[in-house]
């Protein structure tokens, strides 16, 4: 099979293509022809062990000091069809379109063939609806379910305002449309050269944050979600409505603070 191997922190040039054995799934696991997979920022920060958070500081430890040797082929999200099952494996059959969210620990579906647990660790597999195509499936796994539980810790409701800094990345889209979904006015904040897609996916008013300082705004917002870690909240407490929601959301840590 083919597959773009991960051999040393750096630019783009330390992945190269290969040809590598097709895997063979354990009794617990299935074989995944992969059909879509995604390159997020993570990817990239993880390629290059650049931009790496505190809590991530163990991880060229646990990759490999020298050149990665735990993972090797990165990628997180995919979707494809399952190829083989092992005897142990219960919810999924041969043929099933799937896609599904690796987690760190089992990293690798930037290849054409991958073998993960039925209930794979830190991630998740699922049946691929039916009404979407590959290409849309394979985007899911990670940014939806997060957003969806910041949207839940902030209890966010229908005919709240809702301010998303930081909402034309991977996540900050997500958080647009389900807040949307649940009958939030929403206001993304983002850079110019997204603010006309904000728009088309839901959001009721946009901010370009290089140009407008949204703590200046005459407006008060029910629920604030920080998905980039750029405010504090004694920089947005003036925009906060009385008894609203700050919460700064990424993948490893969410803090949710209230209103006055």
């Amino acid at each position: 099979m083919k597959a773009v191997v991960w051999t040393g922190s750096g630019s783009p040039d330390v992945l190269q293509l290969r040809d590598l054995a097709k895997p063979t799934p354990k009794n617990n696991e299935v074989l995944i022809r992969i059909h879509t997979t995604t390159v997020t920022s993570g990817d990239c920060e993880i390629r290059g062990l650049t931009g790496l958070s505190w809590y991530s500081l163990p991880l060229p430890v646990y990759v490999g000091l020298r050149r990665p040797s735990r993972i090797t082929i990165l990628g997180m999200e995919l979707s494809g069809v399952i190829e083989l099952v092992g005897d142990d494996v219960k919810q999924f059959s041969e043929g099933d379109q799937v896609f599904g969210a690796t987690g760190f620990v089992g990293m690798g579906t930037c290849a054409e063939y991958m073998c993960l647990p039925e209930e794979p660790e830190g991630g998740a597999l699922a049946v691929k609806p039916a009404n979407m195509t590959h290409d849309e499936a394979a985007a899911v796994p990670v940014g939806a379910p997060e957003v969806f539980r910041f949207l839940r810790q902030a209890t966010a409701q229908s005919g709240e305002r809702v301010l998303i800094n930081g909402a034309g990345g991977t996540v900050g889209m997500f958080a647009v449309q389900l807040a949307r979904y649940f009958g939030a006015e929403v206001t993304a904040v983002y850079r110019k050269n997204k603010l006309d897609l904000l728009r088309s996916i839901g959001a009721n008013q946009v901010i370009d944050y290089a140009r407008d300082d949204l703590t200046k705004y005459c407006v008060s917002y029910d629920v604030i979600i920080d998905m980039v870690g750029k405010t504090t909240f004694s920089s947005i407490v003036g925009v906060l409505a009385e008894s609203g929601r700050y919460l700064i959301a990424n993948q490893t840590v969410s803090r949710m603070l209230r209103g006055r």
